[in-house]
């Protein structure tokens, strides 16, 4: 089995003791700033509503939630020197700024600032200055994870969501197997080599302001209560928003999506657009309006990709539990197994009629009004499908720069 991409020496800073595994939690000192680095697919979009939802709540019990929004994102992409989704208007410091002044202005009070995207900052360097501009010796990190053979599937049909067109088993062979393990999507191991995310921020904040929380899936709200504990909020202040808007896609929404990526690129319409009519278009209102049904077949992991993330996963735990960081919740989760799927049949993965037509609805609903016909103009019939794509691509372009 080919897993080179995750091996390394042994973990930094080991100290010579270690911190019993599954450790109780216990409330944080107050005034610490805690910082949820996530990374993705780990619990962050609903521990991230629920701290919004409770925002004017938690204040009651001395406790801050820093920003104007369920997610800062825009905030953290430009203090990691990160680009946005593609086709999105790229982050500016002044956006970090903005969220550094709304963190200033808790004072001396407990606050809680959460991305993910804290988990993309590319050197220690980054780390240093986010950690730094946060509140320094008052800063404590806190990551969350999940077993990687749960979290591939889902981090795949994401970058589909931002334009992949690679599909399933093609990207596992390339995450996996074929060295160096960074195409196409190099973020996903600076992200999910856990021990090693985990080392980056342990260099600059030290093992004893580091708690890891490993996520039960069998607990659905276990999370909230972690948070509450460190908060030192009352049980069940923080409590689930739905989002659908997060939801995960079907294979065949899957399917469908990559496919249009494909012919996105392949007639070379521009990225703004495909943030414009695609994602925030069709895909959002897909998903907005149709939820998935039990017989809908979900994205499985194969065999041989499950075993592989498994055995990355007990080494991860081993190193992360060596490190004398907190960990809360049970490391052996993280090397889980889940029993592969059933292959779906071609027929089992199509998607269904009224799904296609919502993310078609989706896509027109964002398009703005096309300008009048000028005056010898060739008609719609007169014109190659080709043709057509590029035309319309060029006047919704136009029509988002007036905006």
């Amino acid at each position: 089995m080919e897993t080179d991409c995750t091996r390394d020496d042994a973990p930094v800073n080991a100290p010579a003791e270690r911190t019993p595994p599954c450790a109780e939690p216990a409330p944080l000192p107050a005034g610490t700033r805690l910082l949820h680095i996530g990374p993705h697919k780990t619990g962050t979009t609903s521990i991230q509503g629920a701290l919004f939802g409770a925002k004017d709540r938690m204040p009651a019990y001395g406790v801050e939630f820093p920003a104007t929004s369920r997610h800062p994102m825009q905030a953290v992409l430009a203090a990691c020197s990160r680009g946005g989704m593609i086709g999105d208007t790229t982050p500016t410091e002044r956006h970090w700024e903005q969220l550094l002044e709304q963190v200033r202005a808790t004072g001396a009070r407990t606050s809680v600032i959460s991305s993910e995207f804290f988990a993309d900052a590319p050197d220690d360097a980054t780390v240093e200055r986010v950690v730094g501009q946060l509140g320094g010796d008052r800063v404590h990190v806190l990551v969350t994870l999940r077993p990687l053979a749960r979290i591939m599937p889902s981090q795949w049909q994401q970058y589909v969501q931002n334009g992949l067109r690679m599909g399933y088993e093609d990207w596992l062979e390339h995450m996996l197997r074929k060295a160096p393990y960074e195409k196409p999507n190099p973020s996903f191991w600076r992200r999910h080599r856990h021990d090693r995310l985990i080392e980056r921020w342990v260099r600059v904040v030290g093992a004893d302001r580091v708690t890891v929380v490993v996520v039960d899936d069998r607990d659905r709200e276990g999370l909230m209560r972690t948070f509450e504990t460190l908060l030192g909020l009352p049980a069940h202040l923080l409590r689930p928003v739905p989002d659908t808007a997060n939801r995960s896609l079907t294979l065949a929404e899957t399917e469908m999506l990559r496919n249009l990526n494909k012919e996105f690129r392949g007639n070379g319409l521009p990225d703004e657009l495909y943030s414009k009519l695609i994602r925030n278009g069709a895909v959002m209102h897909m998903k907005n309006a149709c939820s998935p049904a039990s017989h809908d077949v979900k994205i499985s992991t194969p065999a041989w990709a499950v075993a592989a993330a498994a055995e990355i996963g007990a080494e991860m735990a081993g190193r992360i539990t060596a490190m004398g960081v907190r960990v809360i919740g049970d490391p052996e989760l993280l090397s889980a197994a889940p029993e592969p799927a059933a292959r779906a049949t071609a027929a089992e993965v199509r998607i269904a009629p009224e799904v296609a037509a919502q993310a078609l609805y989706g896509a027109l609903a964002a398009v703005a009004a096309a300008p009048p016909a000028r005056a010898g103009a060739r008609g719609v019939h007169q014109t190659s499908s080709k043709e057509l794509v590029k035309v319309l691509g060029r006047r919704c372009l136009e029509r988002l720069r007036r905006h």
